[in-house]
């Protein structure tokens, strides 16, 4: 099977089920920044030696090729076989927050990103997170999508932060505070 189909010159795809839309539609904006999200958490897990966590985030990744799918499914479609996503998905993500956090300092100010490529990679995949779950809200208003695949990323994105903090204790990176010039 070829790579390219040529079907796509024209500025449109296909949704799963068939539908052609236009490559700018908010559906494909969704889901198309959840795959960046991937692979950013890719280059991210690429660097990280602890193995729990490194599971972690593979475990992650499969979660986001599983909303990608809902994302990419026409919705005039409902009868379209899905993979299973469930509110276990998100308790997933808050056991790993309250793990992480249970062994970090409390935050005393604002974070600035960076100190380490390492640490400086998980608040790139925070931000992108932030930016999917904006899609998400706007395709949302829209036309509604699944509550919990909107919980779930919003979730993700506080993960990310604690991870950045958690991945940057591991590896003796200093957290480089904001402190702003005055306070008016």
């Amino acid at each position: 099977m070829k790579i390219y189909t040529k079907t796509g010159d024209s500025g449109s795809t296909s949704l799963f089920g068939g539908k052609r839309v236009s490559k700018d539609d908010l559906r494909i904006s969704a889901y198309g920044t959840i795959d960046e999200l991937n692979a950013h958490l890719g280059l991210l897990n690429a660097q990280i030696s602890d193995q729990h966590v490194h599971e972690e985030v593979l475990k992650i990744q499969n979660e986001l090729f599983v909303i990608g799918s809902y994302l990419a499914a026409d919705p005039a479609k409902p009868g379209l076989k899905l993979p299973v996503f469930s509110a276990e998905d998100i308790v997933f993500l808050e056991l790993a927050i309250d793990r992480m956090e249970s062994m970090l300092p409390p935050l005393q100010h604002f974070i600035l990103p960076g100190g380490s490529v390492l640490v400086a990679q998980a608040h790139v995949c925070r931000t992108v997170c932030r930016r999917a779950e904006r899609c998400m809200v706007e395709l949302h208003h829209a036309e509604p999508i699944n509550d919990q695949l909107l919980i779930y990323i919003n979730r993700l994105s506080d993960y990310l932060f604690v991870l950045s903090r958690y991945l940057g204790l591991g590896s003796d990176t200093k957290e480089i505070p904001w402190i702003p010039k005055s306070i008016k």
